[in-house]
């Protein structure tokens, strides 16, 4: 069986237990564990109280020394800030995080040096940036995880979300990904005391 194979029919497997989804804490899921899948180091398992779910993650696996660009997802405990929808495409995603409405001048600085450096801003912005508003579907629910922003260094990596997979789930450029059907399995128990921890 070619590695590609495995690495499906694994995922496969992780997939079919969602049926037995148990949350803690009274519906609250305080950690979600994100580990290296096997074979794979651009794949991920994502637990969640009992909840196993296939992930993508950077393309360069997972990293203890994040950069800028570097394709890395950082291996640290990040909490979920609040995050972004997109209302036309997710009219209903119950949460009791924080999800704005995400608009066409919506965007998020990734410029080094810049003042406004792993924050949003709003167009026109004349600095490196990535536009929330994207046609492919990737950000239509993101959560924002606490990746060098209240303690922000410059070049350290920025806009590391959790959001939506590509199809085939390819890797990202340092976020966590997972299907559309998950992540609306997994919002409405996750609230801004939830940790992402990603592990090396």
């Amino acid at each position: 069986m070619s590695l590609r194979v495995q690495t499906f029919v694994t995922l496969g497997r992780i997939g079919k237990k969602m049926r037995r989804f148990k949350p803690c804490h009274g519906g609250f899921i305080p950690t979600i564990v994100v580990r290296r899948a096997p074979r794979n180091p651009q794949r991920a398992i994502v637990q969640a109280g009992t909840l196993r779910l296939p992930a993508a993650i950077g393309r360069s696996g997972i990293s203890a020394f994040k950069r800028e660009g570097d394709g890395a997802t950082p291996c640290a405990a990040m909490k979920i800030m609040g995050g972004y929808r997109r209302g036309e495409r997710i009219r209903t995603a119950p949460s009791s995080l924080e999800l704005k409405r995400i608009r066409a001048d919506m965007l998020w600085c990734d410029a080094p040096g810049d003042a406004n450096y792993n924050r949003p801003v709003t167009a026109p912005f004349g600095k490196s940036h990535e536009e929330l508003m994207r046609s492919d579907g990737l950000y239509d629910i993101i959560l924002v995880m606490d990746w060098n922003v209240t303690s922000r260094r410059q070049g350290r990596g920025s806009a590391i979300f959790f959001h939506l997979i590509r199809p085939g789930y390819e890797p990202t450029a340092g976020c966590v990904a997972v299907s559309r059907r998950d992540m609306l399995r997994l919002l409405p128990h996750i609230n801004p005391k939830t940790v992402v921890r990603v592990l090396k």
